[in-house]
C-alpha cells in the first residue's frame, strides 16, 4: 500500500510585483530580460498554455489550439475558459503567425516542452523576430516541481508556484514509490491506443507515453532502435505484443473495441481492462503532455491495485481546486472517474 505523503505548507501571499525589468534563465539557461510587471503571456503550444493556466491564469492570453468546449469549461475558471484561441506557435499544426502573437499584445510568450535545439532554436527566432521576450521550459515529468518554482520567478508569483511545485512533488515522489513496488510486484505491460480506431501509439521513449513507464508500468508498444514519438500499429501487432492493460483517451476508441471482433479477442479487453483514460478538462496521459498529467500519477497506481480506489475522487478534487482553479461539480467528477477502472 502507498502512503500518502502529507501536504507541504507554503506561503499564500502573493509577492509584491517588481517594477524595474528583471533578467531571468529559462531551462536551457538562457538568460533573458523581462518586464518588471507582466500581464499577458502568450503561450506557444497547449503545454505551454496548461502550464500558464494552472498557475496563473489571469496572465494567459488565449487557446492556442482552441478554447476549451462546454463539457471542459465545467472544470475551469469561467473567464478564462472563454478566452479565445490565439493559434500556435510549435507543433505539428503551429498557425499562429507573428503579426498574431503581436496583435495579442503580450509581454511575453512562453513554450513547454521538449529543450531539444531546435526548440531553442525556434525560441531565439521568435524573440528576434517579435522583439518578445521568449522563454522555454522543459516539460519533462521530472522537472514539473522545478518548472513551477521557475516559472514563479519569470512570473513573480513566487508564493503560488511554491505551493504547486510542493503538490507536484508529493505526486511525483509517491510515483516512484508506486513503479518501486511494481518492480517488485511484476510490471503491468499498457498499449496506449490514441484516435478513434486505437491505430495510432505512443513508442516508448516518446514524451506522450512518458507517464507510463515513470508510474512503474511497461509499454509494449517499441519500435525501431531510436524511434521515439507516435507510430501506426495495427490490432494485428496489438495481438502479438498481447498487453495487460489497453488503455485510451478516445470514448469512440473504446466503444469500438468492445465490438470489434479483433479487439474483443485481446487478453485485456476480454478480462475488463479496456480503460478509458479521464480526459477532461485535460487528459492525463498525454493530450497535450504537460502538467495534466500528474493526475495520471494519482490514477495508475489504484488502477494497478496497489492503492485503494475509495480516496481517488477527492483526490482530483484537491488537485482541481489548486491547479484548475475551481472545486469540481460531484456529478460531474463521478462521471469522469466512472470508466477510468477498468470495469466494463
Amino acid at each position: 500500500m502507498i502512503r500518502r505523503r502529507p501536504l507541504l505548507a507554503a506561503p499564500l501571499l502573493l509577492a509584491a510585483p517588481s517594477v524595474a525589468a528583471r533578467e531571468v534563465a529559462d531551462a536551457t539557461g538562457r538568460r533573458v530580460t523581462v518586464p518588471g510587471r507582466i500581464t499577458r503571456v502568450f503561450p506557444a503550444g497547449p503545454p505551454a498554455a496548461i502550464l500558464l493556466y494552472t498557475l496563473a491564469p489571469d496572465l494567459l492570453a488565449g487557446w492556442p489550439a482552441r478554447p476549451p468546449r462546454p463539457h471542459e469549461a465545467a472544470f475551469m475558471d469561467p473567464t478564462a475558459a472563454a478566452l479565445p484561441e490565439v493559434g500556435r506557435l510549435t507543433g505539428r499544426d503551429n498557425t499562429a503567425n507573428l503579426e498574431a502573437v503581436l496583435a495579442a499584445r503580450p509581454d511575453l510568450v512562453l513554450d513547454y516542452g521538449s529543450v531539444a535545439p531546435v526548440f531553442v532554436q525556434l525560441a531565439e527566432r521568435v524573440q528576434a523576430q517579435t522583439g518578445l521576450p521568449t522563454l522555454l521550459l522543459d516539460g519533462s515529468l521530472s522537472k514539473i516541481p522545478e518548472t513551477y518554482e521557475l516559472l514563479g520567478v519569470m512570473l513573480d508569483r513566487r508564493p503560488d508556484a511554491a505551493r504547486r511545485a510542493a503538490a507536484a512533488s508529493q505526486i511525483i515522489a509517491e510515483a516512484r514509490d508506486a513503479a518501486a513496488l511494481l518492480a517488485q510486484r511484476g510490471r503491468p505491460r499498457v498499449f496506449y491506443a490514441r484516435g478513434p480506431r486505437g491505430q495510432e501509439t505512443a513508442l516508448r521513449g516518446s514524451i506522450n507515453a512518458e507517464i507510463i513507464e515513470f508510474a512503474g508500468a511497461e509499454n509494449v508498444a517499441v519500435g525501431p532502435p531510436g524511434a521515439r514519438g507516435l507510430a501506426q500499429v495495427g490490432v494485428e501487432q496489438v495481438l502479438a505484443w498481447d498487453p495487460d492493460y489497453v488503455m485510451s483517451l478516445d470514448p469512440a476508441f473504446i466503444a469500438m473495441a468492445r465490438q470489434d471482433p479483433l479487439w474483443r479477442s485481446l487478453r485485456a479487453v476480454r478480462q475488463g481492462r479496456l480503460v478509458q483514460v479521464p480526459n477532461t478538462p485535460f487528459g492525463w496521459v498525454d493530450f497535450p503532455p504537460a502538467v495534466n498529467r500528474l493526475l495520471g500519477l494519482v490514477w495508475l497506481p489504484i488502477l494497478f491495485g496497489l492503492a485503494p480506489a475509495d480516496g481517488l475522487e477527492d483526490r482530483v478534487a484537491e488537485f482541481h481546486r489548486l491547479f484548475y482553479h475551481r472545486d469540481p461539480d460531484r456529478a460531474l467528477l463521478k462521471g469522469l472517474l466512472a470508466p477510468a477502472m477498468g470495469r466494463g
